[in-house]
This record gives C-alpha cells, structure tokens and sequence, in this order.
C-alpha cells in the first residue's frame, strides 16, 4: 500500500466443504437435538459457515480453552456432547466432550491422543455412517448379551431338574461362542 490508499488485498479463507449441509441435516435425521459450530474464526467468517451449513447455533472467535469452555456449557444443556475436529486447537474441547471425534489427523498426534474415534480421512459423510455403525454395534452386543444369558440360564434350569449332561452343555456353549461371533461379523456388512 502507499500513504494514502491501500493498493492490494489478499484474503485467505477456508471453503465451505460440498457435503456439509448434507451432512448436517443427516445428523438431524438420525436425532442429534443441535448441531452447533464453535470456531476460532471470526464472526463474520462463522455466520457465512453456520448459514452454508445449516448449524443451529455457531460461536466465533473461541479459543482452544473457550472452545472447551462451550462444550462444557452444551453438555449441561443438552446433555452428552460429541466433537468433531481436525487440529490441535480442538484437543481441549474433545478432552471435555462425551465423545471427540478427530477427522483427518495424520499427523496430528495429540488430537488422535485426545480423541476417542479417530477417522484418518476428513470425509465429513463418515459422520452419519460412525452413527449408525455404532447404533448397530450396541444392538448386535445386546442381542449377543441376551443370547448368551437366555442359553446360560436354560442350562441352570435343566441342570437343576437333572436334564442336562456336561456334554450337552458343553457343545451348547461352544455353539452359542459361534453364534455370537457370527451375530458380531454382521458388522462387517456395509461398512464404509
């Protein structure tokens, strides 16, 4: 620039990923109550981002400490809280979060440390299919639990009435450790 007027401008910013908006309103599909975005750009970057998105509420302007601060804040509020981050900046609020999910951090060691789902892509589309997989994970474990206790609990009944021989208890619990292993490959199944 010279004395009296500025002759050049240069403006970096990050760009809004294609996916987003899909996949927050993925989120709202599988009932996530808020989606909210806490960031340390500034406010006018933040309200472009959380109106491209659809977020439902946004803080700008946050620094690693407030950002752990806010979710904090939203775990009183709404209950569990889970974070999605890719930089070291978000390491303090994973640390305070139900849950942190890091996105794309080869190489970003204290964010994988700190998170406890670390995908090594930053395909923001794997947010809803973790959801899903892990809602299909708890109910394949209940359904393994249930299995496994019912079989325990007919073979106490049989071997009180002196129905049950050693053999037969045996193969039913050998036979029960393979169905609820194939019950658990299940997962495997469309996976992305």
């Amino acid at each position: 620039g010279s004395g009296t007027h500025v002759c050049g401008l240069i403006s970096v910013a990050d760009e809004v990923r294609p996916a987003a908006l899909e996949v927050v309103q993925a989120l709202k599909r599988l009932g996530i109550a808020q989606v909210v975005m806490v960031s340390g750009d500034n406010q006018g970057t933040a309200q472009a981002v959380a109106a491209a998105t659809g977020v439902d509420a946004f803080w700008a302007e946050l620094l690693p400490e407030d950002k752990a601060r806010m979710v904090e804040k939203l775990a009183r509020q709404f209950g569990p809280v889970a974070i999605v981050g890719d930089g070291v900046n978000d390491a303090p609020a994973m640390a305070a979060a139900t849950l942190g999910i890091a996105m794309g951090t080869i190489g970003t060691d204290a964010v994988i440390e700190t998170a406890d789902i670390a995908l090594m892509s930053d395909d923001l589309t794997k947010l809803p299919w973790l959801i899903q997989h892990a809602r299909r994970t708890l109910a394949v474990i209940k359904q393994n639990i249930g299995f496994a206790l019912g079989l325990k609990f007919v073979f106490i009944v049989l071997a009180a009435t002196g129905d049950a021989t050693l053999w037969m208890a045996i193969a039913a619990d050998m036979g029960a450790s393979l169905l609820v292993i194939a019950n658990g490959l299940r997962l495997l199944r469309g996976g992305k």
